[in-house]
């Protein structure tokens, strides 16, 4: 049983390499012309009459070009024929070819593993046809038209094609550009050429295949280009264009004005900081920042706006030395330069000096008669918001008739503050209530000197202007107290 299976296999093998040898074994060519493919009979066969063979018998060459198992070659073939130089030529005897087209009884056949056996030198001519960089030739007998692919293919060297990618194409001063000639082919070596928007060279960088990728960067704004180029391996350079531009962005230019500079009496009051004179060269201001510093440089404020007019009020409650830095930025993210102009350093000072006018009700020794008064003066601080003096003058009249007189007072006060309460006292005149009575020999009702004390709490402070509810006990000195004291309640306005 064993000996019946290997003799089986043993003729299968037999067959499958009695076939192979047959498939692979030459055929002599001898003699041409018994099986033509295109030929015009009696006429020598040229080029230009090849040519138009073949054009007119371009089915029959596809279905050939099929059966040889080289579809892919049909229309390289078909095309380059018409343009490449065909070689007048002989093939000597033993040339060989793949395989070679012919008709017989009208139908498109191909003969494979053919040998050129004739007595001479087979005249023919020769096309060169090129596909996926190699170049093949294909042999044309003249005596039969036949078309036989030559056993010489030749590798070409493909030309570099060069490809230059810039990002990005529009960025800030210092922002990273990447250049990228990755997608270059067939290049031993790749150069990048970067010049200005007036054509001065600003970097040149080589690059290999191994390493396409680089990485540069601006400290200027404007336009640049770049000019990529690539040779291949035998130092051909590239013909196809490889350029890009970058456009580096001008950052915008900041513009700062104040309400004012210096800021006398401003606290308390708003004060504007306007950037809305800012521009940019090439967009258009999308953001700015405003920063409040103080005497000591740390940022105690801070302003954000993304829309016009680009201002920002401030109220001070404090006085100072303080600092305002502006920033603007573009559309593009960049931001302005921190140049003098948009960073000012400034003082706020507290207004230190205020009129004052006031009224209200007294109780007026001396007399049994309700008193209105009526005041005027001058309120100023020696210690911000802890001590002031002030100085009013003003008359009191009594709201009953005779024998009451007007009063006249006045006083000069050292006050202290604490928080909205204050309290003071200093030294004032009064006049008289009412005239002496002649028959009487004391005289009670006097003129003289005062020792005004006040306290009281504020009602409102807006910084230039304040409301104070006060209350006023006036001691006399050096006269009768029941006849001269003087008390009351009163509003004041500074302003």
């Amino acid at each position: 049983m064993r000996s019946r299976k290997f003799i089986v296999i043993f003729v299968v093998l037999a067959l499958v390499a009695l076939t192979a040898m047959s498939y692979a074994q030459t055929t002599k060519l001898k003699r041409i012309g018994l099986y033509t493919f295109c030929t015009i009979k009696g006429q020598e066969p040229t080029p230009a009459t090849m040519k138009g063979l073949f054009d007119a018998n371009s089915a029959d060459i596809k279905a050939g070009f099929d059966l040889a198992g080289a579809p892919e070659l049909y229309e390289p073939f078909m095309e380059q024929m018409k343009t490449a130089e065909w070689m007048d030529t002989t093939v000597p005897v033993g040339e060989t070819f793949p395989w070679m087209l012919f008709k017989a009884r009208d139908q498109v056949k191909v003969a494979r593993n053919i040998e050129w056996a004739g007595k001479e030198p087979l005249p023919v001519f020769i096309v060169p046809v090129k596909k996926d960089w190699k170049q093949y030739q294909f042999i044309i007998p003249k005596g039969c038209g036949n078309i036989a692919l030559g056993n010489k293919v030749v590798d070409l060297v493909p030309p570099a094609v060069c490809s230059l990618v810039v990002t990005p194409t529009r960025a800030n001063v210092n922002d990273p550009i990447t250049v990228d000639m990755s997608g270059t082919q067939y290049a031993r070596s790749m150069t990048v050429e970067i010049t200005d928007a007036q054509g001065q060279k600003v970097a040149t960088q080589e690059l290999t295949p191994q390493s396409p990728k680089w990485q540069t960067k601006f400290d200027k704004p404007g336009e640049y280009s770049f000019k990529g180029g690539a040779v291949n391996m035998e130092g051909v350079p590239t013909t196809n264009p490889c350029a890009a531009k970058v456009s580096i962005n001008f950052p915008p230019i900041c513009k700062l004005w104040t309400s004012c500079m210096p800021c006398e009496d401003y606290v308390g009051r708003p004060i504007t900081f306007d950037a809305s004179g800012s521009s940019d060269p090439d967009g258009q201001i999308s953001k700015v920042v405003f920063e409040l510093l103080d005497a000591q440089g740390n940022v105690i404020d801070t302003c954000v706006t993304t829309r016009k007019p680009w201002t920002w009020e401030k109220v001070f409650t404090k006085p100072g030395t303080y600092t305002i830095s502006t920033t603007v930025f573009d559309n593009d993210g960049a931001q302005s330069p921190a140049s003098d102009p948009c960073r000012l350093t400034f003082e706020v000072t507290q207004k230190k000096l205020f009129w004052t006018v006031g009224g209200g009700l007294g109780l007026y020794g001396g007399s049994t008669a309700l008193y209105g008064f009526l005041r005027a003066g001058l309120f100023s601080w020696i210690t911000p918001d802890k001590w002031s003096f002030t100085l009013s003058a003003g008359g009191g009249i009594p709201f009953a008739g005779s024998p009451w007189k007007l009063v006249f007072t006045g006083d000069a006060l050292i006050n202290g503050h604490f928080d909205s309460f204050f309290a003071g006292v200093g030294l004032g005149v009064s006049s008289k209530t009412q005239s002496n009575d002649p028959l009487v020999l004391t005289d009670d009702h006097k003129f003289g000197l005062d020792l005004p004390v006040q306290m009281g709490f504020e009602v409102f402070d807006k910084w230039t202007s304040k409301g104070q509810l006060f209350f006023e006990f006036r001691l006399p000195i050096g006269r009768d107290f029941n006849q001269n004291y003087k008390t009351g309640v009163g509003f004041r306005f500074l302003f």
